[in-house]
């Protein structure tokens, strides 16, 4: 994994820190402090694409769509085939916890 190399304590603290949110609320809150908002739209950008990359839509689509590059659309596609399946495994959990609110 190339998040090997950052791996340590300050990075743990970010990770924890993440992990210790409750809500959505305090997300926003965390993040807004963090983060400028371009960084959150780039991350933000990048998770929508994998959702549309999964769901098989084109390049032309998907730039059309989120205004990102074919860069970071190819970057991401990268990640999908070959990394860690992280996109995959955070996108079905909150697709999952959707359908458990929805069916609630």
């Amino acid at each position: 994994m190339q998040i090997d190399k950052l791996r340590g304590k300050e990075t743990d603290q970010l990770f924890k820190s993440i992990l210790s949110l409750r809500d959505l609320d305090e997300c926003y809150r965390f993040f807004d402090d963090l983060c400028t908002v371009n960084e959150i739209s780039s991350l933000a950008q990048r998770l929508e694409v994998a959702r549309m990359l999964e769901e098989g839509k084109t390049y032309h689509k998907i730039e059309t769509e989120t205004g990102a590059s074919t860069a970071t659309i190819s970057r991401v596609k990268r990640c999908l085939n070959y990394g860690n399946d992280a996109y995959s495994m955070a996108l079905n959990r909150i697709k999952d916890n959707v359908e458990e609110t929805t069916e609630s």
